[in-house]
């Protein structure tokens, strides 16, 4: 890698960075909707992992980020009430938390929401992975919608009238500004640990097995073994924003909030698509460019912003089928340190024949 390029690649950090710690500053009036493009990008990446590292294309991600919701929940609410009354209770009565209760009971519950989200993946790994192509993607977009309806059906936990949960204990503006940083934190750490992966063996396993999973085994690797390891890695970080966001949003339902399978498990897929599938980069762009188009078709094309949504659709399939990234990078290959050389020997080199070679 040349020097001009880690140049760059330092500048784009700090600039993500600096973005980051300041735009609850520097626009208050859109903390929120930044603090779900962080989501969406924590959504893209981990979706990535599986669907465009690992060729394994989910749609039933949205799983652990309803399970990981719930999860925190009952935690919080269990530390203090019992939650069976609290939820039975709901739209009536009191129920205060104190300060030390509130924060004992976040981050408790976010930790157990990670913990038992990777453990889910691994138990539903044993069955799941015995699928492959559109089965599999088939079989985890029936374990979303299954887990929605049982959760809608489970008057322990609210059922279908959801769980309020506890309030912050501050006021409104320290509230955005306290979910914001978390949800910010979450998507740098998720790229960084996935950043640092996917430059190990591990990383090179995932790729074997979107290359030829066949061969893969052949060669010795414990595909199976990858699989639901790449799987558990994504649902923790999925089972910590769903806690993120269940207490931003104070309310959370099972099929509108916490299981969205027609939205957010949808959206996942879209953004790394949009982006470029199996680049680092890719889905982190899919996620900005797409976050803002819903966000501007959601205020002014209000009524016609699936028509929007599918018309991106259409031209991600058509257009880009590798991913902007993708197409970027058969196009201008010297901006991602790919060295076009000629040859200076052999007919073809004559010819004006191109070779590139990847920098290092």
């Amino acid at each position: 890698m040349s020097i001009g390029n880690n140049i760059a690649r330092l500048v784009l950090y700090g600039a993500v960075l600096l973005f980051g710690l300041a735009a609850p500053y520097l626009f208050p009036a859109y903390v929120s909707q930044i603090s779900v493009l962080w989501l969406m990008i924590v959504f893209a990446l981990t979706w990535d992992l599986l669907g465009g590292q690992m060729g394994y294309n989910s749609l039933g991600n949205i799983f652990f980020f309803g399970a990981g919701m719930y999860i925190s929940a009952v935690v919080q609410i269990g530390l203090v009430y019992d939650v069976g009354v609290y939820t039975a209770a709901f739209g009536g009565g009191e129920f205060a938390f104190t300060p030390e209760q509130y924060f004992t009971g976040f981050w408790l519950g976010m930790g157990a929401a990670g913990v038992l989200a990777t453990l889910f993946a691994f138990l539903f790994g044993l069955i799941v992975f015995g699928l492959r192509g559109p089965y599999f993607a088939i079989g985890t977009l029936g374990v979303a919608i299954a887990a929605g309806e049982l959760v809608g059906a489970w008057d322990w936990i609210g059922g279908g009238s959801g769980i309020s949960m506890p309030t912050y204990p501050g006021g409104p503006d320290e509230a955005k500004r306290f979910f914001y940083y978390l949800m910010f934190a979450l998507a740098v750490a998720t790229f960084l640990f996935l950043k640092w992966l996917y430059g190990t063996r591990f990383g090179l396993a995932l790729n074997a097995i979107r290359d030829d999973e066949e061969k893969a085994e052949g060669m010795g690797l414990h595909t199976n073994r990858y699989k639901r390891v790449a799987w558990a890695i994504s649902a923790f970080f999925l089972g910590i924003s769903g806690a993120i966001f269940g207490n931003m949003t104070g309310f959370i339902e099972p099929l509108e909030v916490a299981f969205p399978t027609i939205t957010f498990g949808i959206f996942m897929v879209l953004m790394v698509l949009l982006g470029g599938k199996g680049i680092l980069w890719g889905p982190i762009l899919g996620a900005v460019l797409f976050h803002v188009i819903k966000e501007v078709t959601w205020t002014y094309l209000l009524g016609w912003q699936w028509v929007a949504l599918g018309l991106l659709i259409v031209i991600i399939v058509v257009y880009f089928q590798q991913g902007i990234l993708g197409w970027l990078m058969e196009q201008r290959p010297e901006w991602f340190g790919i060295r076009v050389e000629e040859k200076t020997r052999g007919p073809a080199a004559r010819a004006g024949a191109p070779r590139a070679e990847a920098a290092e």
